[in-house]
Protein backbone atom coordinates (compact mmCIF):
# COMPACT_ATOMS: atom_id res chain seq x y z
CA UNK A 1 0.00 0.00 0.00
CA UNK A 2 1.31 3.55 -0.70
CA UNK A 3 1.86 5.69 2.02
CA UNK A 4 1.61 2.80 4.19
CA UNK A 5 2.30 3.59 8.13
CA UNK A 6 1.01 0.18 9.67
CA UNK A 7 1.41 -3.09 7.43
CA UNK A 8 0.57 -6.49 9.54
CA UNK A 9 0.64 -9.70 8.01
CA UNK A 10 -0.19 -13.19 9.32
CA UNK A 11 -0.14 -11.77 13.01
CA UNK A 12 -1.14 -14.57 15.60
CA UNK A 13 -1.20 -14.58 19.28
CA UNK A 14 -1.73 -16.89 22.22
CA UNK A 15 -2.62 -16.17 25.31
CA UNK A 16 -2.38 -19.11 28.28
CA UNK A 17 -1.87 -21.19 25.49
CA UNK A 18 -5.22 -19.96 24.19
CA UNK A 19 -5.08 -18.63 20.55
CA UNK A 20 -6.18 -15.04 20.19
CA UNK A 21 -5.29 -14.02 16.65
CA UNK A 22 -4.80 -15.92 13.95
CA UNK A 23 -3.99 -14.78 10.43
CA UNK A 24 -4.64 -11.83 10.91
CA UNK A 25 -3.76 -8.70 8.18
CA UNK A 26 -4.37 -5.52 8.48
CA UNK A 27 -3.02 -2.06 6.70
CA UNK A 28 -3.55 1.91 7.11
CA UNK A 29 -2.57 4.36 4.80
CA UNK A 30 -1.19 8.02 5.78
CA UNK A 31 -4.71 9.89 6.54
CA UNK A 32 -6.94 7.10 6.97
CA UNK A 33 -9.17 5.96 9.81
CA UNK A 34 -9.49 1.91 9.66
CA UNK A 35 -12.27 0.36 12.36
CA UNK A 36 -11.67 -3.35 13.72
CA UNK A 37 -15.07 -4.77 14.80
CA UNK A 38 -16.29 -8.05 15.61
CA UNK A 39 -17.70 -9.82 18.68
CA UNK A 40 -16.62 -9.40 22.26
CA UNK A 41 -13.67 -12.20 22.66
CA UNK A 42 -11.79 -12.08 18.97
CA UNK A 43 -9.08 -10.25 19.79
CA UNK A 44 -9.60 -6.48 18.98
CA UNK A 45 -7.82 -4.83 21.92
CA UNK A 46 -5.47 -7.54 21.64
CA UNK A 47 -4.62 -6.36 18.02
CA UNK A 48 -4.01 -2.57 18.73
CA UNK A 49 -1.43 -3.81 21.75
CA UNK A 50 0.77 -5.73 18.88
CA UNK A 51 0.42 -2.76 16.76
CA UNK A 52 1.40 -0.54 19.76
CA UNK A 53 4.54 -3.34 20.66
CA UNK A 54 2.67 -3.77 23.96
CA UNK A 55 2.69 -7.95 23.03
CA UNK A 56 6.35 -8.96 22.57
CA UNK A 57 6.38 -11.72 20.62
CA UNK A 58 3.57 -11.95 18.40
CA UNK A 59 3.71 -14.53 14.89
CA UNK A 60 3.66 -12.56 12.08
CA UNK A 61 4.81 -9.74 10.08
CA UNK A 62 3.88 -5.98 11.85
CA UNK A 63 5.53 -2.41 10.63
CA UNK A 64 4.63 0.64 11.89
CA UNK A 65 5.67 3.58 11.08
CA UNK A 66 8.97 2.30 8.75
CA UNK A 67 9.58 -0.63 11.54
CA UNK A 68 8.66 -2.79 13.92
CA UNK A 69 6.47 -1.24 16.86
CA UNK A 70 8.42 -1.11 20.27
CA UNK A 71 7.81 0.08 23.80
CA UNK A 72 10.19 2.72 23.65
CA UNK A 73 10.50 6.69 23.96
CA UNK A 74 11.13 7.34 20.26
CA UNK A 75 7.92 5.08 19.09
CA UNK A 76 5.52 7.00 21.67
CA UNK A 77 6.21 10.45 20.29
CA UNK A 78 4.44 10.01 17.02
CA UNK A 79 2.30 7.24 18.72
CA UNK A 80 -0.95 7.72 20.64
CA UNK A 81 -2.91 5.09 22.96
CA UNK A 82 -6.23 5.41 24.31
CA UNK A 83 -7.78 2.51 25.82
CA UNK A 84 -8.43 1.97 29.52
CA UNK A 85 -9.28 4.78 31.55
CA UNK A 86 -5.89 6.50 32.71
CA UNK A 87 -4.76 6.68 36.21
CA UNK A 88 -5.62 10.33 37.20
CA UNK A 89 -3.12 12.65 39.27
CA UNK A 90 -4.76 13.07 42.73
CA UNK A 91 -5.04 16.66 43.39
CA UNK A 92 -5.12 17.50 40.01
CA UNK A 93 -8.24 19.67 38.31
CA UNK A 94 -9.31 18.31 34.77
CA UNK A 95 -7.56 21.94 33.79
CA UNK A 96 -4.30 20.42 35.06
CA UNK A 97 -4.13 17.76 33.60
CA UNK A 98 -4.59 18.76 30.42
CA UNK A 99 -1.79 21.68 31.15
CA UNK A 100 0.06 18.59 32.57
CA UNK A 101 0.08 16.71 28.92
CA UNK A 102 1.12 20.02 26.82
CA UNK A 103 3.85 21.01 29.22
CA UNK A 104 5.36 17.17 28.60
CA UNK A 105 4.58 17.23 25.14
CA UNK A 106 6.03 20.06 23.00
CA UNK A 107 3.96 21.35 19.60
CA UNK A 108 0.63 20.34 21.13
CA UNK A 109 -2.14 20.03 18.52
CA UNK A 110 -4.37 21.30 20.68
CA UNK A 111 -4.25 24.62 23.24
CA UNK A 112 -5.58 23.81 26.80
CA UNK A 113 -8.98 26.18 25.84
CA UNK A 114 -9.26 24.21 22.50
CA UNK A 115 -9.21 20.96 24.14
CA UNK A 116 -11.80 21.82 26.60
CA UNK A 117 -14.10 23.35 24.08
CA UNK A 118 -13.84 20.59 22.13
CA UNK A 119 -14.39 18.09 24.36
CA UNK A 120 -17.28 20.01 26.03
CA UNK A 121 -14.91 20.04 29.43
CA UNK A 122 -15.27 23.87 29.78
CA UNK A 123 -17.74 23.80 32.84
CA UNK A 124 -15.95 20.97 34.44
CA UNK A 125 -12.54 22.69 33.94
CA UNK A 126 -12.18 22.67 37.87
CA UNK A 127 -13.29 19.57 39.01
CA UNK A 128 -11.53 16.62 39.61
CA UNK A 129 -11.70 13.43 37.30
CA UNK A 130 -12.91 11.29 39.66
CA UNK A 131 -16.00 13.22 40.59
CA UNK A 132 -17.14 13.29 36.42
CA UNK A 133 -19.39 10.72 35.33
CA UNK A 134 -18.19 8.03 33.12
CA UNK A 135 -18.88 9.62 29.77
CA UNK A 136 -17.16 12.87 30.88
CA UNK A 137 -13.77 10.96 31.92
CA UNK A 138 -13.76 9.32 28.76
CA UNK A 139 -13.99 12.88 27.24
CA UNK A 140 -11.36 13.92 29.19
CA UNK A 141 -9.15 10.61 28.50
CA UNK A 142 -9.43 11.85 24.70
CA UNK A 143 -8.91 15.09 24.82
CA UNK A 144 -5.86 14.54 26.51
CA UNK A 145 -4.54 12.10 23.48
CA UNK A 146 -5.83 14.59 20.60
CA UNK A 147 -3.76 17.32 22.59
CA UNK A 148 -0.72 15.19 22.03
CA UNK A 149 1.21 15.72 18.87
CA UNK A 150 0.90 12.44 16.80
CA UNK A 151 1.22 10.57 13.71
CA UNK A 152 -1.28 7.55 14.78
CA UNK A 153 -4.13 7.11 17.31
CA UNK A 154 -5.38 3.12 18.47
CA UNK A 155 -7.97 3.72 20.17
CA UNK A 156 -9.67 1.03 21.71
CA UNK A 157 -13.39 1.54 22.06
CA UNK A 158 -13.38 5.13 22.15
CA UNK A 159 -17.06 4.86 22.15
CA UNK A 160 -17.03 3.91 25.57
CA UNK A 161 -19.44 6.05 27.95
CA UNK A 162 -20.12 8.76 25.29
CA UNK A 163 -24.26 9.38 24.51
CA UNK A 164 -25.04 9.54 21.20
CA UNK A 165 -24.40 13.06 20.59
CA UNK A 166 -20.99 13.05 21.56
CA UNK A 167 -20.05 9.92 19.33
CA UNK A 168 -21.00 12.26 16.39
CA UNK A 169 -18.87 14.48 17.29
CA UNK A 170 -16.21 12.20 18.17
CA UNK A 171 -16.05 11.26 14.41
CA UNK A 172 -16.28 14.61 13.37
CA UNK A 173 -12.52 15.09 15.53
CA UNK A 174 -11.14 11.67 13.99
CA UNK A 175 -12.16 12.85 10.29
CA UNK A 176 -10.15 16.31 11.03
CA UNK A 177 -7.00 14.36 12.63
CA UNK A 178 -7.33 12.20 9.53
CA UNK A 179 -7.55 15.32 7.00
CA UNK A 180 -4.33 16.45 8.36
CA UNK A 181 -2.31 13.86 7.90
CA UNK A 182 -2.90 11.33 10.81
CA UNK A 183 -3.91 8.16 10.81
CA UNK A 184 -6.40 6.30 13.32
CA UNK A 185 -7.25 2.72 13.83
CA UNK A 186 -9.94 2.23 16.60
CA UNK A 187 -11.50 -1.38 17.59
CA UNK A 188 -14.95 -0.67 17.89
CA UNK A 189 -18.55 -1.89 18.73
CA UNK A 190 -20.25 0.84 17.37
CA UNK A 191 -20.70 0.54 13.29
CA UNK A 192 -22.75 4.73 13.30
CA UNK A 193 -19.54 5.63 14.72
CA UNK A 194 -17.38 4.16 12.31
CA UNK A 195 -19.37 5.08 9.46
CA UNK A 196 -19.67 8.92 10.58
CA UNK A 197 -15.51 8.55 11.11
CA UNK A 198 -15.54 7.22 7.29
CA UNK A 199 -13.38 4.27 8.41
CA UNK A 200 -12.80 1.24 6.71
CA UNK A 201 -13.81 -1.67 8.75
CA UNK A 202 -11.88 -4.85 9.14
CA UNK A 203 -14.34 -7.71 10.95
CA UNK A 204 -12.00 -10.00 12.94
CA UNK A 205 -13.34 -13.49 13.40
CA UNK A 206 -12.55 -16.03 16.65
CA UNK A 207 -9.23 -17.51 16.26
CA UNK A 208 -9.63 -21.39 16.03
Amino acid sequence: MANAIITARGVGLDLGGVPVLRGVDLTAALGEIVAVMGENGVGKSTLLRCLAGLHPSPRGEIDVLGGPPADLPDFWRHVVQAGDEPAWYPGLSVREHLELMEAVHQDARLTVGEALETFELTARADLAPLSLSTGQRQRLSLAMALLRPSRLLLLDEPERGLDAGFRQRLAEILRGYAAEGGTVVMATHDARLAQDAGARVITLRAAS
